[in-house]
């Protein structure tokens, strides 16, 4: 059974504990992964890839990058890294922008645009999962972001259906802190294409990511204990 070393061997274990867990994955799926181009999807691609080679479960791997026709597309770059990667790959071209002004363009246009591309791409070649790159960070800032700005208590599951079952989205970098990801992405070299959207630096998830990264100061498990309480509601305790 292959070896894996360093950090990729720490976040492998905690994607085996996820799936483990939610039950993400079954004999025979096709695994649509969606990969944008930054650090975290692409460590979700190349963990699931190299996991391949020693998990019980026979999984197919279809990597899915969604091109909105932006003027500085990772497109070409990312088919030579699926290439060189050894997987199967599909580059969904969409030009959104004919119809859309620049000032009209924001965080819920582009990820509403994005997944249903990456839905509909999914479908049409038969995967029966989509994964996303969503990590523990993630989840806890949409936790505060739902509450802070929706008024409401909710998060990303870890797996979820949508459309009846239709898709499934798993998301299996829920255990896995961003700060490790970071460090895979670092000793790995990958080629990362970085966001050029103007609101990512004064977005409310920027935001809540630095409160936390203060908060973390005085309670270093402050991410562990937000994202343990999506499983300890404490129903006498609720409105």
């Amino acid at each position: 059974m292959p070896v894996m070393e360093g950090v990729e061997f720490y976040i492998s274990k905690r994607v085996g504990r996820a799936i483990m867990d939610y039950g993400m994955l079954a004999d025979g799926d096709k695994i649509a992964v969606a990969v944008s181009g930054g650090k975290d999807s692409l460590t979700l691609l190349r963990v699931l890839k190299d996991r391949q080679k020693f998990v019980p479960i026979k999984y197919e791997i279809l990597a899915v990058h969604i091109d909105l026709g932006y003027p500085r597309s990772c497109a070409k770059k990312l088919e030579a890294y699926f290439k060189n990667l050894g997987v199967k790959y599909h580059i969904e071209k969409v030009d959104v922008l004919k119809e859309t002004k620049p000032s009209d363009i924001n965080c819920f246009w582009c990820s509403w645009n994005r997944r249903k591309a990456l839905f509909e791409t999914a479908y049409r070649y038969g995967c029966t999962k989509v994964a996303l790159g969503h990590h523990k960070d993630d989840i806890v800032e949409t936790v505060l972001l739902n509450m802070f700005f929706q008024g409401e208590i909710s998060a990303m599951k870890p797996e979820q259906e949508l459309f009846k079952g239709k898709i499934v989205i798993i998301r299996p970098l829920a255990y896995v802190e961003e700060n490790l990801i970071r460090k895979f992405v670092k000793v790995e070299k990958f080629p990362l294409y970085d966001c050029i959207c103007p609101n990512i630096f004064v977005s409310n998830r920027t935001k809540v990511g630095k409160m936390i990264k203060e908060l973390e100061k005085v309670c270093p498990e402050v991410k562990t204990n937000i994202f343990r309480s999506l499983k300890r509601i404490k129903k006498d305790y609720l409105l």
